[in-house]
């Protein structure tokens, strides 16, 4: 029996367990791996008291921090993924995937958020062939070609800049009449010659031969419709909370994020707290992530020693 289980190896599940460790709390930290989505980023400019870091040194990092802790009251399981939480009258029964069951007394969830994927015709048949969602992993694939980035969010313009240092052109496509990334962010690409934006856009399909070709989209305000040839479509939508695990437990938003007390991270079932992305703050950010885990710990920790 554990005191407290936090699902999650990321920016908020590496903050919780940190804090969980050092309060001595019989924990266990289950995750499928450690960093988050800010793994595959090529260089994280915000991580407070950091300058720049690779995602990939990010990733390294907080599972360095979380397994030196690693003893006999404090478990690490990695590559295990939640199949469901069940609550047994003072306690929960968390079981993964594989078949593993873990009881505790409570429980923080930080399990995140997936990549949205594209949804118009073509985009399941060309996933891989030319449609991807990591600039990081298959970027240098597109060397002096034209590529097309889907997103006006920093993740968006973050990638059109990793992509500009070695494609021909990048085209970069918003669905709104102003894009919602940083304006620095947008500025430090904006001048470059290689680069171009289009707002206001819907995407309306993707064509190809044995790999991507063109891409077709919609002017919100002409009605007009146009066509890019683009050799690599690099999307950058948004994310889905990972949370259906929970979905009999907790009460979710209409996104499927976990509704939570901003000021605690308590969520509707006593003993379960949420932070991160897979929680329903208006803001999501890894230091925010892992400011809200260390709320929840401290609110854990006090209603596991009244418990």
């Amino acid at each position: 029996m554990y005191d407290l289980i936090i699902l999650g190896g990321g920016p908020a599940g590496s903050g919780a367990a940190v804090y969980a460790a050092r309060k001595l709390l019989k924990t266990a930290v289950i995750a499928t791996e450690f960093g988050g989505q800010s793994s595959v980023s090529e260089t994280i400019y915000n991580w407070i008291g950091t300058k720049e870091i690779s995602g990939n040194d990010l990733a390294l990092k907080l599972r360095d921090h979380v397994v030196s802790y690693k003893s006999e009251n404090f478990d690490v399981f990695e590559g295990e993924k939640i199949k469901e939480i069940i609550k047994e009258n003072s306690f929960f029964k968390v079981i993964t995937e594989s078949g593993k069951d873990f009881s505790t007394k409570a429980i923080i969830i930080t399990t995140g958020s997936g990549r949205r994927k594209l949804s118009v015709p073509g985009a399941v048949e060309y996933e891989g062939k030319g449609i991807t969602y990591c600039a990081s992993c298959d970027g240098p694939m597109f060397t002096d070609m034209d590529v097309v980035v889907i997103g006006g969010g920093n993740s968006g313009f973050e990638t059109a800049m990793q992509l500009v240092a070695y494609c021909k052109t990048v085209t970069l496509i918003g669905s709104s009449p102003d894009f919602k990334a940083d304006k620095i962010t947008i500025q430090k690409i904006s001048d470059n010659p290689k680069f171009k934006s289009i707002k206001n856009a819907e995407v309306l399909k993707v064509d190809g031969d044995k790999f991507i070709q063109s891409l077709t989209y919609k002017d919100k305000e002409t009605g007009e419709e146009k066509t890019i040839l683009t050799n690599g479509i690099f999307v950058e939508i948004g994310q889905i909370p990972n949370t259906g695990f929970a979905k009999d437990i907790l009460e979710l938003d209409q996104f499927g994020k976990i509704i939570v007390d901003p000021m605690t991270q308590a969520t509707s079932c006593p003993g379960i707290w949420a932070a991160g992305d897979c929680a329903n703050g208006k803001y999501h950010q890894n230091n925010i992530a892992v400011g809200d885990a260390v709320k929840a710990i401290e609110d854990a920790y006090i209603w596991i020693k009244n418990k």
